[in-house]
């Protein structure tokens, strides 16, 4: 089956708009200690470039929690194969995440971090698509609202393991 790939967020306009959250998450984190969480894989880009414009020294960490396999919408169980190694009790944290739909994912890790006594938890995700949200698990820092919009990729996010090095955001289409 072919792909067509749909332009909706070049990549100047992702870079301008990442700076800006970084400047927002510092803002918000004046005085730590402060730990950013990857949610791997599909974070890793917006990750790496946020972190660059965050400041403060945060600690950084990274789990995995899938969810999608090789299809275009939530399997529905979750899969978390890789968790912290820092210690995140009374500590600030803030989960980075790649794309926020029905929220299971990061409802989920809310639950499972909160047990861990943080002094605050939330979430930072470079896309928002709020019109598919299951959950009320609110998203604190956001680069794009996308509603309406099909399955994304690029900068980060996949489709069956294809397109995260693309630079820009994409919407997919699958044809025939």
């Amino acid at each position: 089956m072919a792909h067509k790939l749909n332009l909706l967020v070049p990549a100047a306009t992702i870079a301008a708009r990442v700076a800006e959250l970084g400047r927002e998450v510092s803002e918000a984190y004046p005085k730590g200690p402060l730990v950013c969480v990857c949610v791997l894989k599909g974070a890793f880009l917006f990750f790496a470039d946020l972190l660059r414009h965050v400041k403060g020294g945060p600690e950084i960490d990274f789990i995995r929690l899938a969810s999608y396999g090789a299809g275009t919408s939530s399997s529905g169980s979750l899969v978390f194969s890789k968790d912290l190694e820092v210690n995140i009790e009374n500590k600030h944290v803030l989960i980075v995440e790649d794309i926020v739909d029905s929220g299971r994912s990061v409802e989920y890790l809310v639950h499972v971090f909160a047990g861990r006594n943080p002094r605050s938890l939330k979430i930072c995700a470079l896309v928002d698509k709020q019109e598919r949200r299951v959950t009320d698990t609110p998203i604190a820092f956001t680069g794009f609202n996308l509603t309406g919009k099909g399955f994304l990729v690029g900068y980060g996010m996949d489709y069956a393991e294809r397109y995260r090095e693309l630079d820009a955001i994409y919407e997919l289409i699958r044809e025939g």
